[in-house]
């Protein structure tokens, strides 16, 4: 039987890992590394984008602008630390955060101090969804290098051969509807071939008024939904049928 879809569409936090390894091991290790890794990458070609990242998303146009009254380095730094800090404590998705997240996820990543855990269900469903045809695509609020950090280093080792894609909040914020009109435009598929699946019902909305088909994400640890929503709930990939 053909599928109903040509592209399945995924978020990773409460979708395909756990929300407690995000918020229970991958935050604090960025919260405990962000001193060192600063000091460290300072004058690194790499960091500069991202500390201009970081400024913006904190209404200065660049990072001399943002710390134009601090003339010590360490001041400055600990600017960005403080910043970083307060994005993290409110739940802020900001790109320039992610950003700086990623890179240092990765020197943990690298030295095999993290591996991300993935539900068991995720590689079998990743491995027949692309059997079947189907092309899976990321779609996160942590920034596309982290994703790739991430499934490239899982406990089941690297799952990066299953996606044709990923997207983070460059492409738009992940509860608005132009986000899912963008993605897919950009991966050359009608809407309705789509089929997106979230814990967050904020977003299914979005991307179901963008005309993609969804599915919620029911997983142990994830916040309670309220009734109404709409979507279809899941407590496993493999209760998603194709026909």
């Amino acid at each position: 039987m053909a599928s109903r879809y040509n592209c399945i569409l995924l978020d990773i936090e409460g979708t395909t890992s756990s929300v407690s390894f995000v918020y229970d091991v991958m935050f604090p290790f960025v919260l405990r590394e962000l001193d060192k890794y600063l000091e460290c990458a300072w004058n690194s070609p790499e960091l500069a984008p991202v500390l201009d990242q970081i400024a913006q998303d904190a209404g200065s146009e660049t990072f001399l602008a943002w710390t134009s009254d601090l003339s010590v380095e360490s001041a400055r730094r600990e600017r960005v630390a403080a910043e970083i800090r307060r994005l993290m404590a409110n739940d802020i998705k900001a790109t320039g955060l992610k950003q700086l997240q990623g890179m240092i996820w990765k020197d943990g990543f690298e030295r095999g101090e993290l591996v991300a855990e993935v539900y068991q269900d995720v590689p079998v469903a990743l491995d027949a969804w692309t059997t079947a045809g189907l092309r899976v695509y990321i779609y996160s609020s942590g920034s596309i290098a982290a994703q790739k950090l991430f499934f490239g280093h899982s406990e089941v080792g690297n799952l990066l051969n299953y996606f044709s894609g990923h997207f983070d909040t460059t492409t738009g914020p992940k509860k608005e509807v132009l986000s899912y009109v963008t993605i897919a435009s950009a991966i050359g598929e009608a809407s309705e071939k789509i089929l997106f699946i979230s814990d967050i019902t904020a977003e299914l909305d979005a991307a179901r008024e963008a005309g993609m088909a969804t599915r919620l994400s029911i997983r142990p640890g994830n916040k309670p939904v309220e009734e109404g929503h709409g979507h279809e709930p899941i407590a496993s990939f493999a209760q998603v049928s194709l026909g």
